[in-house]
């Protein structure tokens, strides 16, 4: 469980982020919904210890987030920034191995337990057929999937992901998803993730937290949030919602 508490986060004498009260559950689907400048990235890079509040206070399962050690901090969190880092001349499957880097350090050796690790990794992902490839040879949804097998080699129970659909088009966005709501529901792993997309929101998340001009707009469900009042107040535009016949949810459309 994430609880944050009194949160603040200033830039220029403008507050970007306010937070009275949030907890995340750290066994769930959780995405960040919200128009640009709302303060998601924000919000996500203070779990992920990329920045620091000016006030207030973040706990991770009972402990001060600050509390923790850099190591000790991965094996419970992993984190896939939006702009990935470059990995010139690695191959997939050395790339996965760095996930491990958290239980083994940097100059350990790999056990026999962590190749196992890392090829159910890949095979979860369905990156074994590339494994050997140059990560920087792949195409956007090989990528993506590589990076996302890395994390799954970190075993960190909880994986934050800054909009990890932005760079990929219509058919991989959903099939990244697919998968992501598949490795929540195998392994019990933790999601919490940026998004813009309303309707491939609503389709996979268990809960959305959408924020509004640094603050919490709504939390709940996504079929909570699926009223074209909400939206419209939410993105300020006119958004109708519109039936899908055998769909659970109706899809947002602009008017």
């Amino acid at each position: 469980m994430l609880s944050l508490q009194g949160i603040e986060v200033c830039r220029e004498n403008r507050v970007i982020l306010a937070l009275e009260q949030l907890q995340i559950a750290a066994d769930q689907f959780t995405v960040i919904l919200g128009h640009n400048g709302s303060g998601k990235s924000t919000l996500l890079n203070l779990i992920a210890r990329q920045i620091t509040a000016d006030s207030g206070h973040i706990e991770l399962l009972g402990r001060p987030l600050k509390g923790y050690r850099q190591r000790e901090f991965a094996q419970r969190v992993a984190f896939l920034p939006q702009n990935l880092p470059t990995v010139a001349g690695l191959t997939v499957r050395e790339l996965v191995r760095l996930g491990r880097f958290p239980w083994r350090g940097l100059l350990g050796r790999l056990q026999a337990e962590d190749h196992r690790i890392v090829a159910r990794a890949l095979e979860q992902t369905d990156s074994a057929d590339y494994a050997d490839h140059l990560v920087d040879s792949l195409s956007g949804g090989e990528r993506q999937r590589a990076w996302i097998a890395m994390l799954l080699a970190q075993q960190s129970p909880l994986v934050l992901l800054d909009e990890p659909t932005s760079a990929l088009d219509l058919a991989h966005q959903y099939e990244l998803m697919a998968l992501l709501g598949a490795l929540k529901r195998d392994t019990n792993l933790g999601i919490v993730a940026i998004l813009h997309d309303v309707n491939l929101t609503t389709r996979y998340a268990d809960r959305i937290i959408a924020l509004k001009q640094g603050r919490v707009f709504f939390d709940g469900t996504p079929a909570q949030l699926l009223s074209s009042a909400l939206l419209s107040e939410l993105y300020d535009i006119d958004i109708d919602l519109l039936d899908q016949p055998g769909k659970a949810h109706p899809i947002a459309v602009v008017r």
